[in-house]
C-alpha cells in the first residue's frame, strides 16, 4: 500500500440481523463514501464495496462485501476504512484533508523548525494542528492567523503560534 490512504469513516457495529453494518461516514458528503470504494481496512488486507441501504440515526445502514450475518457485522465494529486519497475530490485552495497535513514540517515565521505534525484534531471549536519536535508538544490553531502558510507540494507550514498564557 505505498499510495496514500484517508480514513473515510468507520464501522459501528451491526444494524439488523442481515449482516448489515452501521456505517458512520467522515466524508463532507456523508453519502459519497460509496463512491470511494473499495475501502480498505487500515492494513489494507481486506476490502469492501459498499451499498448504502438507507439513512439511520448517526449514519447509514449498509451491505459490506462478504459481510452476511449480524455476527460478521459485530465483528467489524471500531473497524475504520480508507480510501486511496486519489479518489478523492480535488479540494480549493485553502482546504485541506488531515493526511494531506500528517507529517509535515512546521516552521516558526523566522525559519526555525518546531516539530512536525503529528494529527489535526477537531474538537468542536476548530482544527488544531498537534506538532511535536524537540521534546515538546504543541497545540496549533489552524487558523489563517496562527497558520498563515501551507505548503503541501514543499511538505512545509509555517505556524505563527499564539503566545502562551501565564495565569
Amino acid at each position: 500500500m505505498g499510495e496514500k490512504q484517508v480514513c473515510v469513516g468507520a464501522i459501528a457495529g451491526s444494524f439488523g440481523v442481515r449482516g448489515e453494518v452501521r456505517l458512520k461516514s467522515f466524508c463532507t458528503d456523508p453519502q459519497a463514501i460509496a463512491d470511494y470504494g473499495p475501502l480498505t481496512t487500515e492494513d489494507g488486507k481486506t476490502a469492501f464495496e459498499v451499498k448504502i441501504t438507507r439513512p439511520i440515526k448517526g449514519g447509514y445502514a449498509a451491505r459490506l462485501t462478504g459481510i452476511t450475518t449480524k455476527e460478521e457485522a459485530d465483528g467489524w465494529r471500531g473497524t475504520s476504512l480508507f480510501a486511496p486519497r486519489a479518489r478523492l475530490p480535488h479540494l480549493s485552495d485553502e482546504e485541506y484533508y488531515h493526511a494531506d497535513l500528517i507529517g509535515l514540517e512546521v516552521f516558526d515565521p523566522g525559519g526555525v523548525s518546531l516539530g512536525r505534525v503529528r494529527a489535526v484534531h477537531d474538537h468542536g471549536a476548530g482544527d488544531f494542528l498537534e506538532v511535536t519536535g524537540k521534546g515538546a508538544e504543541l497545540l496549533i490553531p489552524f487558523t489563517m492567523a496562527a497558520v498563515p502558510m501551507v505548503d503541501i507540494a514543499a511538505g512545509r507550514i509555517v505556524a505563527d503560534p499564539p503566545e502562551a498564557s501565564d495565569e
